[in-house]
C-alpha cells in the first residue's frame, strides 16, 4: 500500500528541515536540562511537535524554528514540574536528590585535570544566566543569535553575559596560574 501524498510531503519536509538539525537540538537540550535522559525526552518531544507542524513551516531558518520549539517545550516541562514541586516540599528534596549534579561529557575533556577542574569550578560558580550562555555559545557552538533565540533574549544580552562570564573564568584561571602570560609588546 502506498503512502498518501500529504504523508510523503510531510516526511520529505521533516527529512529536509529537521533531521540535519538533530545534533544541535541534542546539544542545546543537554545544556538546558543538564542530564542526558532529560535531554533525550526533550528532543523527542521537540521532534514530535516539529513533525506535526512541518507542513506549516515556510522553510526559512529551520534551526531557529526548531530551537524555538525546543525552548517552548522545555519551558512547558519546567512549568509543569515546578507546579508539582511547589505543592510538596518532600517532592522537592526527593527530586533534587534523584537529579544530583550534572557532570561534564567525556568528549568535552580536552585539557589537563588541573585546568579542567579550575574551569569547571569557575563555570559552576557563575550565575545561571551566565553559565547557560557560556554553555550554549562556547561549548555547544551556537551563534549569538541562535543562543538568543533559544533563551528568548536579545543578542546584545547574550554578548554582554558572555563577556562577563568569560572575564570571571579568566580571573580564576589567572589566579590558578593557568592563564596565558602576556608577553612584552
Amino acid at each position: 500500500m502506498t503512502e498518501p501524498a500529504s504523508d510523503q510531503r510531510q516526511r520529505a519536509a521533516f527529512d529536509e528541515y529537521v533531521v540535519p538539525e538533530v545534533p544541535v537540538l541534542w546539544r542545546v537540550a543537554r545544556s538546558l536540562t543538564g542530564h542526558s535522559a532529560d535531554a533525550e525526552d526533550l528532543v523527542q518531544d521537540t521532534l514530535l511537535r516539529a513533525y506535526r507542524a512541518v507542513e506549516r513551516f515556510d522553510g526559512a531558518h529551520p534551526r531557529a524554528w526548531l530551537l524555538t520549539i525546543l525552548r517552548h517545550t522545555h519551558l512547558n516541562r519546567v512549568r509543569g514540574r515546578s507546579a508539582v514541586l511547589m505543592r510538596d516540599g518532600a517532592t522537592v528534596a526527593a527530586t533534587l536528590d534523584r537529579l544530583g549534579t550534572a557532570e561534564p561529557a567525556a568528549e568535552d575533556v580536552v585539557m589537563s585535570q588541573v585546568f579542567e577542574s579550575v574551569v569547571a569550578e569557575a563555570l559552576v560558580a557563575l550565575p545561571d544566566k551566565h553559565r547557560i550562555v557560556v554553555t550554549l555559545v562556547d561549548i555547544d557552538g551556537l551563534s549569538y543569535q541562535e543562543a538568543a533565540d533559544v533563551l528568548g533574549i536579545p543578542r546584545g544580552t547574550i554578548m554582554s553575559r558572555l563577556h562577563r562570564a568569560r572575564a570571571r573564568i579568566r580571573t580564576r584561571l589567572t589566579a590558578a596560574g593557568l592563564a596565558p602570560q602576556k608577553g612584552p609588546m
